[in-house]
Order: C-alpha cells, then sequence, then structure tokens
C-alpha cells in the first residue's frame, strides 16, 4: 500500500521588528501554541519598490497569509483568527453587560497605542525631519491618556482573562518605554504595576524586540 505525503502549508506572518502591532500578533501564536503552524517572517515596508507590497497591498504589519493563501490585515482580525482555529477561544468576550465598559477600554487601548506609534516615528526621522509640534502633541496625548488609564487599570475588564484591551494596551505600554526619555511609571504607579504584571507572561516575554523597531 501506498501513502502520498500531504504536504503541510504553514501560515505566514509578516511583521517588522519591534511593531507592537505585530507583537500582539506574535503574541497570540504563542498564546495558541501554533508555532509550528506559523512563520514569522520580516517584512521591509516604508521602503520604495518593497517585495512586500506585492503580497499586502497597504504595506502594513501585521499581515497574516492563511493556510489558504488568504491574506488578513490588522491585529485584532489576525487574533482573533488565530484564536478561533481551534474551537476552543482563548481571549475573553464581554458579556453584554460588560459590552460598553470593554468597547470603552478597547477604543482607549487603541488610541494610547495609535498615538505613540506617531510620537515613535517622528523621533526617529533624521534631525532635519522632525516635527517639535508633532512631537508635543503626541506627548501631551500619551500623558492625558496614560492619567486616565491610571484611574482605570483596576478596572475588572483589566484584571481577569486576557482579551484585546489588555493585549493592546501591554504592547502599548512596554513600546512607549523605547521613547528616549519617556519614563511615566515613576508617576502611575498602578499602572507600571499591572505592566509588570503582564509582562511575566512568557507569550510576552518571547516576543520582545528582534533588531531595531519599526512601526
Amino acid at each position: 500500500m501506498f501513502f502520498i505525503a500531504r504536504k503541510i502549508w504553514r501560515m505566514k506572518l509578516y511583521i517588522t521588528a519591534g511593531s507592537p502591532y505585530a507583537r500582539m500578533a506574535r503574541m497570540m501564536v504563542i498564546e495558541k501554541g501554533l508555532q509550528s503552524r506559523v512563520v514569522e517572517t520580516l517584512a521591509r515596508t516604508r521602503a520604495e519598490n518593497s517585495p512586500f507590497y506585492l503580497i499586502n497591498p497597504s504595506g502594513r504589519v501585521p499581515y497574516l497569509v492563511c493556510e489558504d493563501g488568504s491574506g488578513l490585515e490588522e491585529s485584532a482580525a489576525i487574533c482573533d483568527y488565530l484564536d478561533s482555529l481551534d474551537g476552543s477561544p482563548l481571549l475573553a468576550r464581554p458579556q453584554p453587560f460588560q459590552a460598553l465598559a470593554a468597547a470603552r477600554l478597547e477604543s482607549r487601548a487603541s488610541s494610547i497605542l495609535d498615538g505613540l506609534a506617531v510620537w515613535f516615528r517622528e523621533v526617529v526621522r533624521p534631525a532635519g525631519d522632525k516635527s517639535a509640534t508633532v512631537i508635543a502633541h503626541e506627548r501631551a496625548r500619551a500623558e492625558r491618556l496614560l492619567a486616565w488609564w491610571e484611574g482605570e487599570i483596576t478596572a475588572p475588564w483589566m484584571q481577569g482573562r486576557l482579551n484585546h484591551a489588555q493585549l493592546r494596551l501591554g504592547c502599548a505600554l512596554a513600546f512607549s518605554l523605547k521613547i528616549r526619555d519617556f519614563d511615566w511609571r515613576p508617576a502611575h504607579p498602578r499602572l507600571a504595576q499591572w505592566l509588570e504584571t503582564f509582562s511575566r507572561r512568557p507569550s510576552f516575554i518571547a516576543t520582545e524586540q528582534i533588531g531595531r523597531a519599526h512601526v
């Protein structure tokens, strides 16, 4: 009797080194034990004529090429897809009575991450290209949001099972520490303690920055 070996196609997760957006997806691969089914591939972004643009026209990461060859973009969507593969979701989903609180926290986590990404891109520009106005604006935004989070981090949704808000905020706060001269932790002890606890997750430890950060 002859057996025909079936080729196993691995999903391909395109990332950039140090990207907090990609880190969320990378963490989910580990949280779900999918390392044998997903291979990480460094993408060349923000570069003219990058081969990556033929794979993902938007040029954004993370980008997941699924086992059937279709592509999926955006961290939350990729995390949800990876979470669904075994039929046993890991990420907590809000009950109807939690929906408003969860949505509020997720949107604020997105706000701080997006602002930090803009700030980081600005500070790593060549000296003559930096905008002091943009840097000042994003610093002020981050400071306001950190103060808000200091009061909200004890919310039940941020303390229970892993969810989108926790994943996004944890990656955002860790990313903020890559910005020179911006250590917010002494002034925000509850938030700093939350990040310290989140940072103990094996998936977080395993996805520390590789090479130079890009967002």
